[in-house]
């Protein structure tokens, strides 16, 4: 179970840490409202938009590899998929994107849930990368990874408003998180080594 828990955290971390547009909005969102309290609702939209998107694709995807060919092919697929996004990742550059200082609770939860289920790179990677790891577990351990997965999602939301509150505009030039992206870039490429040695030695 420990293996469970240890895989689910480097996966929910390596696809989290790159800092996207909606990364960008929760932190900057944190970094404008006048108190903390008033970007709970980016990070509650934010969370639950991931929560969502997470358990649909471990359901869905569980139940297309009831087939072992579809197993195959997600399998490869999600392989294939690991290790090109490690690549993008390691060579990203960080969001330059901008939000209006002190959003409306409205607009936070309008314009959240938008980059959180609009974006076809984050529903390629929940889909495509925690539904196809989740094809390595069943029965508790299945939802101890989805679990964790999830908990990821709202630990780092808040945390990363927090870190906008506090931190502001420090990192003005990207240069931290550059490597940011470079350590989620070797998560990523860890993972899909332990995909590739599962589906080797099952």
């Amino acid at each position: 179970m420990f293996t469970v828990v240890i895989h689910a955290l480097l996966l929910a971390f390596g696809l989290i840490l790159p800092l996207g547009v909606q990364n960008v909005f929760v932190f900057n969102q944190g970094a404008n409202q006048r108190t903390f309290k008033q970007a709970l609702p980016v990070v509650f939209t934010a969370s639950v938009c991931d929560t969502i998107l997470i358990l649909v694709a471990v359901l869905g995807v569980s139940a297309a590899a009831a087939f072992s060919f579809f197993q195959t092919l997600i399998f490869g697929i999600g392989l294939l998929f690991l290790a090109y996004m490690g690549f993008v990742t390691w060579k990203s550059e960080p969001s330059k994107t901008s939000v209006k200082e002190g959003m409306t609770v409205k607009a936070q939860i309008l314009f959240a849930a938008s980059v959180s289920l609009l974006n076809p790179h984050a529903l390629m990677d929940i889909m495509g990368v925690i539904g196809t790891n989740s094809l390595l577990y069943s029965g508790k351990e299945k939802w101890v990874f989805t679990l964790v997965t999830i908990s990821v999602s709202w630990i780092w939301f808040l945390s990363l408003a927090f870190a906008g509150k506090a931190v502001g505009k420090m990192d003005s030039n990207g240069k931290i998180m550059i490597w940011v992206n470079k350590a989620s870039a070797c998560m990523i490429w860890g993972v899909a080594l332990y995909m590739a040695k599962s589906m080797l030695f099952q």
